[in-house]
């Protein structure tokens, strides 16, 4: 299948129009029309529904939209990756990060390898642990910073001097603001917001011997950004890491930790059995030296 083909397609999906689409890529309307109808044909499926001179993916067409994004990309980090030299390092790094304590520290090796190696790209993003493990799964990231614990048999990983202590953040009127800690008893008599992770939620559980049916649980985020929004809107309380706290640095919030004291700690991670680029290598030799310095 040609690549421009499927450039063709994402840019009518984008458009949901096929004039549209034809203007941004400079070609001909009946050409484009004909190369879309081409492609359902050899995959001998219906990708857009077309009514009153739109079009309109289908599920199939929805599912081709993300695996040949995914596709394009990868192409083009490999035609990155080929054009590397050793002698002159080049090329790009894609790195996921969750928003965490961890954030500020990644950059900051970020900012000193670049000093040495200033050719050297990085495409930063972030998510919840889930984004980012299919991300590297998928390809569209070549490290993810995660929490531990990790699948030790599936990726590698280096452990970061860097450790979230759980709590609970809140208004600072809230009533449990003045506590010094919390405790499982005090969560089972408020409103609380929860990670959407519930491998993160069990996690917590176990160490608090937490009954989860007790919760008053009112929503669950993935996005730090949505938790704080909640926040400043309601007197609601987060279970969240102290991280998430200290990257938004909202005066009208405040971080409160849970007892008995529950920290975790962050990991740099990429797939096994991959072959990993020059620029790539040496990020992650260098990460490794600043770890074994500090």
């Amino acid at each position: 299948m040609d690549t421009r083909v499927l450039k063709y397609f994402l840019t009518v999906a984008q458009t949901n129009n096929i004039t549209k689409a034809a203007e941004q890529l400079h070609i001909t309307q009946p050409t484009l029309s004909r190369q879309i109808m081409d492609l359902e044909a050899e995959l001998d499926i219906k990708l857009f529904n077309r009514e009153n001179h739109r079009l309109q993916l289908t599920k199939a067409g929805i599912l081709f939209q993300q695996r040949a994004t995914t596709l394009l990309q990868l192409l083009d980090q490999t035609e990155n990756d080929l054009h590397q030299q050793e002698e002159a390092l080049t090329g790009e790094i894609n790195l996921g990060s969750a928003v965490s304590s961890v954030s500020p520290y990644i950059t900051k090796l970020i900012f000193e390898f670049q000093k040495l190696y200033p050719n050297v790209i990085f495409n930063l993003s972030d998510g919840d642990g889930d984004v980012l493990r299919r991300q590297l799964d998928e390809g569209l990231n070549d490290l993810v910073c995660l929490l531990e614990p990790v699948e030790a048999a599936k990726y590698n990983f280096l452990e970061l001097p860097v450790r979230e202590e759980w709590g609970v953040m809140m208004k600072k009127e809230a009533p449990l603001a003045k506590y010094s800690t919390i405790t499982k008893e005090d969560l089972y008599k408020i409103p609380l917001i929860l990670p959407h992770r519930s491998i993160v939620r069990d996690e917590v559980s176990d160490i608090l011997k937490l009954d989860q049916t007790r919760l008053n649980i009112r929503a669950t985020t993935s996005l730090p950004g949505n938790t704080v929004s909640l926040l400043r809107n309601s007197y609601y309380y987060s279970l969240t890491i102290k991280g998430v706290y200290d990257n938004f640095h909202d005066p009208d919030l405040v971080f409160v930790p849970l007892v008995p004291n529950k920290s975790t700690g962050n990991v740099l991670a990429w797939r096994k059995n991959t072959i990993l680029s020059p620029a790539i290598k040496k990020f992650l030799q260098f990460v490794n030296e600043q770890i074994q310095e500090s």
